[in-house]
C-alpha cells in the first residue's frame, strides 16, 4: 500500500464491525506537485451511512488536495451536510518548505513522532476540535510543524485505542506499523482504520 511517488512511505490497516459489509472509516494519501495530503476520516456511527459520507469526504479531499487543509474541511463541511457527517484529521506535507500543516475535527487522534533522538518534544500530538464536519463545524485552527526525513505520523480512529508514544516504534515500515498497531489496539467495538506516513522528502 506504499506510494512510491510522494515524498512519504506510508501504509493503512483497517477492520470493518462485525456485521457490516463496509467501513465507515477512511484513509487518504494524495500527492500533489510537490507535496502530500493524509487524512484519516471517520463517519459517524457505522454502517452504510457511515461509509457513505466518509467516501464523498474522501473524493472531495482527493479532487484538490493542494488546497489548504482549512479550506479542504470548509469544503467538506459544507458538501456533507447532506450525510450524517464525518469527524476528520488531516496533514498536509510541503517539501520546499518542509513542513506538515495538521488539523482535526472530532476524535481521530494524530500523533507525529520525531526521528531524531535529540528533538524536542520527542512527540508532537495533533490538537482535536469538537465538532462534526457537516453538521457542527468548529472555528478552524491549523498548526504548521517542521518535518525532517524520518518524521513519522500516525492516524487512528476512534476503533483504535493508541498506545503511550514510547511503544509506538517509528523505525519499522510504515504498513508493518499500521498493521502491529490496529492488531494489538484495535477495541473490536466499531470500523477502526490506522494510518501511518513517514517523510522521505523528494529527490534533491
Amino acid at each position: 500500500m506504499e506510494a512510491l511517488t510522494c515524498p512519504i512511505e506510508w501504509g493503512a490497516a483497517t477492520t470493518t464491525l462485525r456485521g457490516h459489509a463496509d467501513s465507515g472509516d477512511r484513509g487518504v494519501v494524495a500527492p500533489f506537485g510537490s507535496g502530500v495530503l493524509v487524512a484519516a476520516i471517520d463517519g459517524l456511527g457505522h454502517g452504510d451511512e457511515a461509509a457513505s459520507a466518509a467516501q464523498l469526504a474522501a473524493r472531495i479531499l482527493e479532487k484538490d488536495p493542494d488546497e489548504s487543509v482549512i479550506t479542504l474541511v470548509r469544503r467538506c463541511d459544507e458538501r456533507l451536510r447532506v450525510t450524517r457527517g464525518v469527524v476528520i484529521s488531516l496533514a498536509s506535507f510541503n517539501a520546499p518548505d518542509g513542513t506538515m500543516t495538521w488539523l482535526g475535527v472530532g476524535n481521530v487522534e494524530g500523533r507525529f513522532v520525531r526521528a531524531s533522538p535529540d528533538a524536542t518534544p520527542a512527540c508532537e500530538f495533533l490538537l482535536l476540535r469538537g465538532g462534526v464536519v457537516g453538521g457542527r463545524l468548529p472555528m478552524l485552527q491549523a498548526t504548521l510543524l517542521p518535518v525532517q526525513p524520518g518524521d513519522t505520523l500516525v492516524f487512528a480512529t476512534d476503533g483504535v485505542a493508541l498506545p503511550p508514544v514510547e511503544d509506538i516504534v517509528s523505525t519499522g515500515r510504515p504498513q508493518a506499523m499500521a498493521e502491529g498497531i490496529l492488531s494489538r489496539y484495535s477495541r473490536q467495538t466499531d470500523d477502526a482504520l490506522v494510518l501511518v506516513a513517514r517523510w522521505v522528502g523528494l529527490p534533491r
